[in-house]
Protein backbone atom coordinates (compact mmCIF):
# COMPACT_ATOMS: atom_id res chain seq x y z
CA UNK A 1 0.00 0.00 0.00
CA UNK A 2 1.35 3.11 -0.71
CA UNK A 3 1.81 5.78 1.94
CA UNK A 4 -0.78 8.92 1.68
CA UNK A 5 0.58 12.17 0.94
CA UNK A 6 -0.28 15.45 2.55
CA UNK A 7 -2.17 17.78 0.51
CA UNK A 8 -1.54 21.31 -0.19
CA UNK A 9 -3.27 23.38 2.17
CA UNK A 10 -2.60 26.81 -0.17
CA UNK A 11 -3.72 24.95 -3.25
CA UNK A 12 -6.52 23.42 -1.56
CA UNK A 13 -8.14 26.81 -0.24
CA UNK A 14 -7.50 28.37 -3.92
CA UNK A 15 -9.69 25.29 -5.34
CA UNK A 16 -11.97 26.06 -3.34
CA UNK A 17 -12.04 29.76 -4.17
CA UNK A 18 -12.18 28.75 -7.85
CA UNK A 19 -15.56 26.48 -7.47
CA UNK A 20 -17.26 29.52 -5.50
CA UNK A 21 -16.22 31.42 -8.45
CA UNK A 22 -18.34 29.71 -10.73
CA UNK A 23 -15.37 28.38 -12.43
CA UNK A 24 -14.75 24.67 -12.94
CA UNK A 25 -10.85 23.37 -12.10
CA UNK A 26 -12.11 20.05 -13.56
CA UNK A 27 -13.19 20.62 -17.59
CA UNK A 28 -13.61 17.61 -20.05
CA UNK A 29 -11.59 18.33 -22.84
CA UNK A 30 -8.79 21.04 -24.45
CA UNK A 31 -8.49 21.44 -28.30
CA UNK A 32 -5.02 21.47 -28.72
CA UNK A 33 -3.11 22.44 -31.75
CA UNK A 34 0.67 22.11 -31.57
CA UNK A 35 3.25 21.03 -28.97
CA UNK A 36 6.30 22.43 -27.46
CA UNK A 37 8.85 20.93 -29.50
CA UNK A 38 7.25 21.82 -33.03
CA UNK A 39 6.70 25.20 -31.97
CA UNK A 40 10.97 25.59 -31.36
CA UNK A 41 11.32 23.71 -34.57
CA UNK A 42 9.35 25.72 -36.74
CA UNK A 43 9.83 28.99 -35.11
CA UNK A 44 13.68 28.89 -33.90
CA UNK A 45 14.82 30.78 -36.56
CA UNK A 46 12.86 33.94 -35.54
CA UNK A 47 14.50 37.38 -35.34
CA UNK A 48 14.34 38.47 -31.82
CA UNK A 49 11.70 40.63 -30.59
CA UNK A 50 10.10 39.58 -34.25
CA UNK A 51 6.47 38.97 -33.61
CA UNK A 52 4.20 36.95 -36.10
CA UNK A 53 0.56 36.57 -36.55
CA UNK A 54 0.36 32.36 -36.22
CA UNK A 55 -1.94 31.30 -33.79
CA UNK A 56 -1.46 28.28 -31.76
CA UNK A 57 -3.40 26.11 -28.88
CA UNK A 58 -1.43 24.38 -26.69
CA UNK A 59 -1.65 22.88 -22.94
CA UNK A 60 0.72 21.41 -19.98
CA UNK A 61 2.01 21.25 -16.75
CA UNK A 62 2.71 24.92 -15.29
CA UNK A 63 6.58 24.02 -14.42
CA UNK A 64 7.55 27.79 -13.44
CA UNK A 65 5.92 31.03 -13.04
CA UNK A 66 7.29 34.92 -12.87
CA UNK A 67 4.78 37.36 -12.08
CA UNK A 68 5.39 40.85 -12.52
CA UNK A 69 2.84 43.02 -11.56
CA UNK A 70 0.30 43.53 -14.71
CA UNK A 71 2.62 40.73 -16.79
CA UNK A 72 3.62 37.14 -16.09
CA UNK A 73 5.93 34.71 -18.10
CA UNK A 74 4.98 31.25 -17.26
CA UNK A 75 6.62 27.99 -18.48
CA UNK A 76 4.53 24.83 -19.19
CA UNK A 77 5.20 21.37 -20.41
CA UNK A 78 3.66 19.06 -22.69
CA UNK A 79 4.61 15.57 -23.64
CA UNK A 80 6.87 16.98 -26.07
CA UNK A 81 9.08 19.49 -23.79
CA UNK A 82 8.80 23.20 -22.16
CA UNK A 83 7.27 26.40 -23.61
CA UNK A 84 7.22 30.01 -22.59
CA UNK A 85 4.03 31.64 -22.52
CA UNK A 86 3.15 35.67 -22.00
CA UNK A 87 0.73 36.63 -19.75
CA UNK A 88 -0.36 40.15 -19.95
CA UNK A 89 -3.44 41.65 -18.26
CA UNK A 90 -4.53 44.25 -21.14
CA UNK A 91 -4.81 41.70 -23.22
CA UNK A 92 -6.77 38.77 -21.22
CA UNK A 93 -8.42 41.33 -18.84
CA UNK A 94 -8.07 42.00 -14.90
CA UNK A 95 -10.81 39.07 -14.02
CA UNK A 96 -8.95 36.58 -16.32
CA UNK A 97 -4.97 37.71 -15.67
CA UNK A 98 -6.08 37.70 -11.86
CA UNK A 99 -7.17 33.89 -11.77
CA UNK A 100 -4.12 33.27 -13.51
CA UNK A 101 -1.74 35.19 -11.56
CA UNK A 102 -3.33 34.71 -8.28
CA UNK A 103 -4.93 31.06 -8.57
CA UNK A 104 -2.53 28.91 -10.31
CA UNK A 105 0.45 27.34 -8.96
CA UNK A 106 3.32 24.94 -9.97
CA UNK A 107 1.89 22.07 -11.07
CA UNK A 108 -1.71 22.80 -12.25
CA UNK A 109 -2.66 22.16 -15.88
CA UNK A 110 -3.04 24.95 -18.23
CA UNK A 111 -4.20 25.41 -21.65
CA UNK A 112 -3.75 28.57 -23.70
CA UNK A 113 -4.24 30.18 -26.89
CA UNK A 114 -1.94 33.02 -28.62
CA UNK A 115 0.24 33.80 -31.31
CA UNK A 116 3.90 33.33 -31.90
CA UNK A 117 7.00 35.93 -31.11
CA UNK A 118 10.45 35.65 -29.79
CA UNK A 119 11.47 37.53 -26.90
CA UNK A 120 14.55 40.03 -27.08
CA UNK A 121 16.01 37.51 -24.78
CA UNK A 122 15.72 34.84 -27.95
CA UNK A 123 12.89 32.89 -26.49
CA UNK A 124 10.38 31.40 -28.46
CA UNK A 125 7.00 32.72 -26.68
CA UNK A 126 3.19 32.09 -26.98
CA UNK A 127 1.64 36.09 -25.98
CA UNK A 128 -1.65 34.41 -24.74
CA UNK A 129 -5.11 35.82 -25.52
CA UNK A 130 -7.27 32.79 -23.70
CA UNK A 131 -6.50 30.29 -21.14
CA UNK A 132 -8.15 27.71 -19.20
CA UNK A 133 -7.35 25.81 -16.10
CA UNK A 134 -7.53 22.84 -17.09
CA UNK A 135 -6.63 20.98 -13.71
CA UNK A 136 -6.04 21.82 -10.19
CA UNK A 137 -3.31 20.17 -8.64
CA UNK A 138 -3.25 19.82 -4.85
CA UNK A 139 0.37 18.54 -4.10
CA UNK A 140 3.61 20.25 -3.56
CA UNK A 141 6.05 20.50 -6.91
CA UNK A 142 9.56 19.57 -6.18
CA UNK A 143 11.57 22.23 -5.73
CA UNK A 144 12.40 23.50 -8.75
CA UNK A 145 16.16 23.37 -9.25
CA UNK A 146 16.77 20.07 -8.14
CA UNK A 147 13.88 18.01 -9.17
CA UNK A 148 13.20 14.71 -7.96
CA UNK A 149 16.31 13.08 -7.95
CA UNK A 150 15.55 10.52 -4.69
CA UNK A 151 16.19 7.10 -6.58
CA UNK A 152 13.48 5.73 -4.47
CA UNK A 153 10.99 8.05 -4.47
CA UNK A 154 11.48 8.37 -8.82
CA UNK A 155 10.69 4.54 -9.00
CA UNK A 156 7.25 4.67 -6.37
CA UNK A 157 5.89 7.78 -8.00
CA UNK A 158 6.64 7.78 -11.98
CA UNK A 159 4.42 10.52 -12.50
CA UNK A 160 6.10 12.78 -10.96
CA UNK A 161 9.82 11.65 -12.12
CA UNK A 162 8.59 11.91 -15.67
CA UNK A 163 7.39 16.16 -15.77
CA UNK A 164 10.11 16.23 -13.09
CA UNK A 165 13.21 14.45 -15.45
CA UNK A 166 11.66 15.25 -18.91
CA UNK A 167 14.82 12.47 -19.85
CA UNK A 168 13.51 9.70 -17.89
CA UNK A 169 10.56 9.86 -20.25
CA UNK A 170 12.61 9.81 -23.75
CA UNK A 171 14.48 6.59 -22.30
CA UNK A 172 10.37 4.82 -22.52
CA UNK A 173 10.04 6.58 -26.00
CA UNK A 174 12.71 4.75 -26.92
CA UNK A 175 11.92 1.59 -25.53
CA UNK A 176 8.68 1.91 -27.46
CA UNK A 177 10.74 2.34 -30.30
CA UNK A 178 12.81 -0.86 -29.36
CA UNK A 179 9.54 -3.18 -29.47
CA UNK A 180 8.10 -1.83 -32.78
CA UNK A 181 11.84 -2.30 -34.39
CA UNK A 182 11.63 -6.23 -32.54
CA UNK A 183 8.03 -6.67 -33.96
CA UNK A 184 9.10 -5.61 -37.88
CA UNK A 185 12.53 -7.83 -37.93
CA UNK A 186 10.35 -10.68 -36.85
CA UNK A 187 7.47 -9.79 -39.16
CA UNK A 188 9.52 -9.53 -42.10
CA UNK A 189 11.21 -12.60 -41.51
CA UNK A 190 7.81 -14.46 -41.55
CA UNK A 191 7.62 -14.99 -37.78
CA UNK A 192 4.01 -14.84 -36.53
CA UNK A 193 3.39 -13.10 -33.07
CA UNK A 194 1.09 -14.73 -30.79
CA UNK A 195 -0.05 -14.62 -27.05
CA UNK A 196 0.58 -17.41 -24.55
CA UNK A 197 -1.52 -17.92 -21.32
CA UNK A 198 0.03 -15.73 -18.35
CA UNK A 199 -2.03 -18.03 -16.02
CA UNK A 200 -1.08 -21.71 -16.40
CA UNK A 201 -1.42 -24.80 -14.57
CA UNK A 202 1.72 -26.18 -14.84
CA UNK A 203 4.82 -23.60 -15.04
CA UNK A 204 7.61 -24.89 -17.49
CA UNK A 205 10.16 -23.51 -19.90
CA UNK A 206 13.08 -22.83 -17.31
CA UNK A 207 14.85 -23.06 -14.12
CA UNK A 208 12.92 -20.53 -12.00
CA UNK A 209 10.63 -20.03 -8.96
CA UNK A 210 7.39 -19.46 -9.89
CA UNK A 211 4.64 -16.90 -8.66
CA UNK A 212 1.42 -18.93 -7.34
CA UNK A 213 -1.99 -17.50 -6.83
CA UNK A 214 -5.38 -19.06 -7.46
CA UNK A 215 -8.73 -19.28 -9.42
CA UNK A 216 -11.44 -18.92 -6.52
CA UNK A 217 -13.88 -20.17 -8.67
CA UNK A 218 -12.30 -23.47 -9.61
CA UNK A 219 -10.74 -23.82 -6.44
CA UNK A 220 -7.91 -24.79 -8.24
CA UNK A 221 -3.93 -23.01 -7.51
CA UNK A 222 -2.06 -21.47 -10.96
CA UNK A 223 0.72 -20.09 -11.62
CA UNK A 224 1.99 -17.23 -13.31
CA UNK A 225 4.39 -18.32 -16.71
CA UNK A 226 7.74 -18.51 -15.95
CA UNK A 227 8.59 -18.89 -19.86
CA UNK A 228 6.98 -18.94 -23.25
CA UNK A 229 8.68 -22.16 -24.32
CA UNK A 230 6.62 -25.33 -23.78
CA UNK A 231 3.25 -23.18 -25.61
CA UNK A 232 5.17 -22.02 -28.40
CA UNK A 233 6.49 -25.53 -28.88
CA UNK A 234 2.73 -26.62 -28.75
CA UNK A 235 2.71 -25.02 -31.85
CA UNK A 236 5.21 -25.99 -33.84
CA UNK A 237 3.47 -29.39 -33.31
CA UNK A 238 0.28 -27.98 -34.16
CA UNK A 239 1.42 -26.46 -37.50
CA UNK A 240 3.03 -23.14 -36.88
CA UNK A 241 6.55 -22.79 -38.36
CA UNK A 242 7.83 -19.62 -37.31
CA UNK A 243 5.96 -18.21 -33.83
CA UNK A 244 7.10 -15.57 -31.51
CA UNK A 245 5.79 -13.82 -27.80
CA UNK A 246 7.12 -10.43 -26.92
CA UNK A 247 5.32 -9.54 -23.90
CA UNK A 248 6.20 -10.22 -19.71
CA UNK A 249 7.39 -13.18 -17.58
CA UNK A 250 7.00 -13.55 -14.08
CA UNK A 251 9.90 -15.61 -11.62
CA UNK A 252 9.41 -14.95 -7.97
CA UNK A 253 13.65 -14.52 -7.35
CA UNK A 254 15.40 -11.55 -5.92
CA UNK A 255 15.50 -8.12 -7.26
CA UNK A 256 18.81 -6.23 -8.57
CA UNK A 257 20.27 -4.11 -10.81
CA UNK A 258 19.18 -6.52 -13.88
CA UNK A 259 16.76 -8.35 -12.32
CA UNK A 260 12.72 -7.51 -11.78
CA UNK A 261 10.56 -9.96 -10.69
CA UNK A 262 8.25 -9.22 -13.81
CA UNK A 263 10.30 -8.52 -16.54
CA UNK A 264 9.90 -8.48 -20.42
CA UNK A 265 11.25 -11.08 -22.85
CA UNK A 266 11.04 -12.36 -26.63
CA UNK A 267 11.40 -15.67 -27.72
CA UNK A 268 10.78 -17.49 -30.82
CA UNK A 269 10.16 -21.26 -31.79
CA UNK A 270 11.19 -21.82 -35.64
CA UNK A 271 10.58 -25.52 -36.80
CA UNK A 272 13.61 -26.67 -39.17
CA UNK A 273 16.14 -24.60 -37.92
CA UNK A 274 19.46 -25.69 -35.44
CA UNK A 275 21.38 -23.53 -32.91
CA UNK A 276 23.09 -22.07 -35.40
CA UNK A 277 20.51 -20.50 -37.37
CA UNK A 278 20.16 -19.41 -33.85
CA UNK A 279 22.86 -17.66 -33.69
CA UNK A 280 23.02 -15.57 -36.71
CA UNK A 281 19.11 -14.44 -36.07
CA UNK A 282 20.07 -12.97 -32.67
CA UNK A 283 22.74 -11.27 -34.21
CA UNK A 284 20.85 -9.89 -37.41
CA UNK A 285 18.14 -8.62 -34.85
CA UNK A 286 20.34 -7.04 -32.05
CA UNK A 287 21.71 -5.11 -35.84
CA UNK A 288 18.61 -4.49 -37.04
CA UNK A 289 17.19 -2.74 -33.65
CA UNK A 290 21.01 -1.08 -33.15
CA UNK A 291 20.45 0.93 -36.18
CA UNK A 292 17.14 1.58 -36.42
CA UNK A 293 16.58 3.15 -32.56
CA UNK A 294 20.07 4.69 -33.15
CA UNK A 295 21.00 4.50 -35.94
CA UNK A 296 24.12 2.84 -35.46
CA UNK A 297 25.26 -0.71 -34.53
CA UNK A 298 28.24 0.89 -32.15
CA UNK A 299 26.94 1.94 -28.89
CA UNK A 300 28.84 3.57 -25.45
CA UNK A 301 27.50 2.30 -22.40
CA UNK A 302 28.94 4.60 -19.51
CA UNK A 303 32.19 4.57 -20.42
CA UNK A 304 32.71 0.84 -22.56
CA UNK A 305 32.04 1.18 -26.33
CA UNK A 306 30.53 -1.96 -27.64
CA UNK A 307 30.51 -2.95 -31.09
CA UNK A 308 27.03 -4.73 -32.07
CA UNK A 309 27.72 -5.56 -35.74
CA UNK A 310 27.86 -9.02 -36.71
CA UNK A 311 29.03 -11.62 -36.82
CA UNK A 312 29.74 -12.00 -33.09
CA UNK A 313 32.74 -13.94 -31.08
CA UNK A 314 31.49 -17.59 -30.07
CA UNK A 315 33.59 -19.59 -27.70
CA UNK A 316 32.50 -22.99 -26.15
CA UNK A 317 31.94 -22.52 -22.30
CA UNK A 318 35.05 -24.56 -22.11
CA UNK A 319 36.97 -22.12 -24.06
CA UNK A 320 35.90 -19.35 -22.20
CA UNK A 321 37.09 -20.99 -19.07
CA UNK A 322 40.39 -21.40 -20.94
CA UNK A 323 41.08 -17.98 -22.14
CA UNK A 324 39.06 -16.19 -19.19
CA UNK A 325 40.00 -17.84 -16.50
CA UNK A 326 42.91 -20.14 -17.33
CA UNK A 327 40.87 -23.29 -16.09
CA UNK A 328 41.70 -26.35 -18.64
CA UNK A 329 38.57 -28.10 -17.83
CA UNK A 330 39.36 -31.03 -19.85
CA UNK A 331 42.51 -31.85 -17.94
CA UNK A 332 40.56 -31.43 -14.36
CA UNK A 333 39.27 -34.29 -12.29
CA UNK A 334 35.88 -33.40 -10.82
CA UNK A 335 37.94 -33.03 -7.54
CA UNK A 336 40.02 -30.74 -9.27
CA UNK A 337 36.97 -28.93 -9.79
CA UNK A 338 35.51 -29.34 -6.80
CA UNK A 339 38.54 -28.24 -5.36
CA UNK A 340 38.48 -24.74 -7.47
CA UNK A 341 34.87 -24.31 -6.52
CA UNK A 342 35.90 -24.24 -2.77
CA UNK A 343 39.39 -21.71 -3.78
CA UNK A 344 36.95 -19.58 -5.38
CA UNK A 345 34.66 -19.49 -2.57
CA UNK A 346 31.57 -20.21 -4.80
CA UNK A 347 28.26 -21.35 -3.01
CA UNK A 348 28.08 -24.72 -4.51
CA UNK A 349 27.41 -27.94 -2.73
CA UNK A 350 27.14 -31.18 -5.03
CA UNK A 351 29.19 -33.20 -7.37
CA UNK A 352 27.40 -32.94 -10.17
CA UNK A 353 30.72 -32.26 -12.86
CA UNK A 354 28.36 -30.26 -15.36
CA UNK A 355 26.71 -28.20 -12.71
CA UNK A 356 30.24 -27.12 -11.51
CA UNK A 357 31.66 -26.11 -14.99
CA UNK A 358 28.85 -23.65 -14.79
CA UNK A 359 29.54 -22.68 -11.93
CA UNK A 360 33.13 -21.85 -12.10
CA UNK A 361 31.94 -20.03 -15.72
CA UNK A 362 29.60 -18.18 -14.08
CA UNK A 363 31.72 -16.84 -11.40
CA UNK A 364 34.93 -16.17 -12.88
CA UNK A 365 34.37 -15.52 -16.58
CA UNK A 366 31.06 -13.53 -17.12
CA UNK A 367 31.83 -10.19 -16.48
CA UNK A 368 34.43 -10.40 -18.57
CA UNK A 369 32.78 -10.68 -21.99
CA UNK A 370 31.90 -7.32 -22.88
CA UNK A 371 32.27 -7.16 -26.67
CA UNK A 372 28.95 -9.53 -28.17
CA UNK A 373 30.15 -12.48 -27.43
CA UNK A 374 27.98 -16.14 -27.87
CA UNK A 375 29.23 -19.07 -25.27
CA UNK A 376 28.03 -22.63 -26.77
CA UNK A 377 27.86 -26.20 -26.22
CA UNK A 378 27.08 -26.17 -22.47
CA UNK A 379 27.06 -29.38 -20.13
CA UNK A 380 23.94 -31.74 -20.40
CA UNK A 381 22.81 -30.66 -16.74
CA UNK A 382 22.58 -26.73 -17.49
CA UNK A 383 19.18 -27.48 -19.43
CA UNK A 384 16.68 -30.07 -19.96
CA UNK A 385 14.89 -29.13 -22.87
CA UNK A 386 18.08 -28.91 -25.05
CA UNK A 387 19.36 -31.26 -27.47
CA UNK A 388 22.19 -33.23 -27.04
CA UNK A 389 24.97 -32.16 -28.87
CA UNK A 390 25.48 -33.66 -32.30
CA UNK A 391 29.35 -34.65 -32.06
CA UNK A 392 29.62 -34.48 -27.84
CA UNK A 393 27.49 -36.07 -26.31
CA UNK A 394 28.01 -34.91 -22.92
CA UNK A 395 26.96 -31.61 -23.98
CA UNK A 396 23.67 -29.83 -25.45
CA UNK A 397 23.78 -27.43 -28.34
CA UNK A 398 23.03 -24.46 -26.02
CA UNK A 399 23.59 -20.89 -26.49
CA UNK A 400 23.98 -17.97 -23.92
CA UNK A 401 24.91 -14.59 -26.14
CA UNK A 402 26.80 -12.24 -23.82
CA UNK A 403 27.45 -8.34 -23.81
CA UNK A 404 28.60 -5.97 -21.35
CA UNK A 405 28.94 -8.91 -18.54
CA UNK A 406 25.65 -9.71 -18.66
CA UNK A 407 23.67 -12.46 -20.74
CA UNK A 408 21.23 -11.11 -22.85
CA UNK A 409 19.62 -14.63 -24.28
CA UNK A 410 19.16 -18.18 -24.31
CA UNK A 411 18.90 -20.23 -27.30
CA UNK A 412 19.24 -24.11 -28.30
CA UNK A 413 18.32 -26.91 -30.36
CA UNK A 414 14.93 -27.96 -28.87
CA UNK A 415 14.99 -31.66 -27.84
CA UNK A 416 12.33 -33.64 -29.92
CA UNK A 417 13.15 -37.18 -28.89
CA UNK A 418 9.71 -37.69 -26.54
CA UNK A 419 11.53 -40.77 -24.42
CA UNK A 420 14.59 -38.84 -23.56
CA UNK A 421 12.70 -35.86 -22.64
CA UNK A 422 10.85 -37.84 -20.22
CA UNK A 423 13.54 -39.00 -18.87
CA UNK A 424 15.16 -35.52 -17.75
CA UNK A 425 11.79 -33.92 -16.67
CA UNK A 426 11.56 -36.73 -14.11
CA UNK A 427 15.15 -36.41 -12.90
CA UNK A 428 14.08 -32.52 -12.55
CA UNK A 429 11.16 -33.50 -11.11
CA UNK A 430 13.00 -35.43 -8.48
CA UNK A 431 15.07 -32.96 -7.59
CA UNK A 432 12.08 -30.48 -7.78
CA UNK A 433 10.71 -32.93 -5.08
CA UNK A 434 14.16 -32.87 -3.37
CA UNK A 435 13.45 -29.44 -2.18
CA UNK A 436 15.06 -27.80 -5.39
CA UNK A 437 12.77 -24.91 -5.92
CA UNK A 438 13.79 -23.92 -9.48
CA UNK A 439 14.33 -27.45 -10.73
CA UNK A 440 11.96 -28.07 -13.87
CA UNK A 441 8.52 -29.64 -13.18
CA UNK A 442 7.08 -32.50 -14.69
CA UNK A 443 4.28 -31.37 -17.92
CA UNK A 444 2.26 -34.27 -19.07
CA UNK A 445 0.72 -32.40 -21.78
CA UNK A 446 3.52 -30.62 -22.90
CA UNK A 447 5.09 -34.86 -23.26
CA UNK A 448 1.71 -35.84 -24.72
CA UNK A 449 2.25 -33.03 -27.77
CA UNK A 450 5.95 -34.02 -27.91
CA UNK A 451 4.92 -37.91 -28.25
CA UNK A 452 2.41 -36.66 -31.15
CA UNK A 453 6.01 -35.50 -32.93
CA UNK A 454 7.63 -32.39 -32.90
CA UNK A 455 9.84 -30.96 -36.00
CA UNK A 456 13.49 -29.90 -35.87
CA UNK A 457 13.43 -26.61 -34.84
CA UNK A 458 15.34 -23.96 -32.12
CA UNK A 459 14.21 -21.66 -29.74
CA UNK A 460 15.40 -18.21 -29.09
CA UNK A 461 14.70 -15.80 -26.14
CA UNK A 462 16.00 -12.00 -25.39
CA UNK A 463 15.67 -9.99 -22.19
CA UNK A 464 13.87 -7.04 -23.82
CA UNK A 465 14.83 -4.89 -20.58
CA UNK A 466 18.45 -5.72 -20.66
CA UNK A 467 18.56 -5.02 -24.31
CA UNK A 468 16.81 -1.67 -23.58
CA UNK A 469 18.96 -0.64 -20.79
CA UNK A 470 22.29 -1.14 -23.50
CA UNK A 471 20.36 0.92 -26.06
CA UNK A 472 19.36 3.36 -23.92
CA UNK A 473 22.76 3.64 -21.57
CA UNK A 474 20.85 3.01 -18.65
CA UNK A 475 22.64 1.16 -15.44
CA UNK A 476 19.26 -0.25 -13.42
CA UNK A 477 16.51 -2.37 -15.01
CA UNK A 478 14.44 -0.27 -12.47
CA UNK A 479 15.22 2.62 -15.20
CA UNK A 480 13.39 0.40 -18.09
CA UNK A 481 10.40 -0.60 -16.64
CA UNK A 482 7.75 2.10 -16.48
CA UNK A 483 6.65 0.82 -12.95
CA UNK A 484 8.99 -1.34 -11.02
CA UNK A 485 8.61 -3.91 -8.65
CA UNK A 486 8.86 -1.91 -5.14
CA UNK A 487 8.46 -3.39 -1.67
CA UNK A 488 5.81 -1.09 0.02
CA UNK A 489 7.15 1.76 2.51
CA UNK A 490 6.07 0.70 6.40
CA UNK A 491 3.67 3.34 7.16
CA UNK A 492 4.72 5.46 10.71
CA UNK A 493 2.98 4.21 14.09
Amino acid sequence: MAKKIELDQDKLRKLQELKQAGIDPYPYNYAVTHHAREIHEKYGSLASAEHTKDNVSVAGRIMLRRVMGKASFFHIQDQSGRVQIYLQEDKLGKEIYDLLSKKTDTGDILGVQGTIFKTKMGEVTIEVIAAQLLCKSLLTMPEKFHGLKDEELRYRQRWMDFFMNPETKDVFVKRAKIYQAIREFLDCRGFLEVRTPILQTQYGGANARPFLTKINAWDMKMYLRIAYELDLKRLIVGGFEKVYDLSSCFRNEDADRTHNPEFAMMEIQWAYADYYDAMKLTEELWEYVAKKVLGTTALKYGETKIELKAPWKRLTMQQALQELAKIPVDKLTDEDLLELIHKHHIDYHGHNRGEMIVQLFEQLCEAKLIQPTHIIDHPQESCPLAKPHRLHPELIERIEPFINGWEVGNCYSELTDPILQRKLLEEQAMKGRGGDEEAHPMDEDYLNALEMGLPPNCGIGIGVDRMVMLLTGQHSIRDVILFPTMKPLEEKK
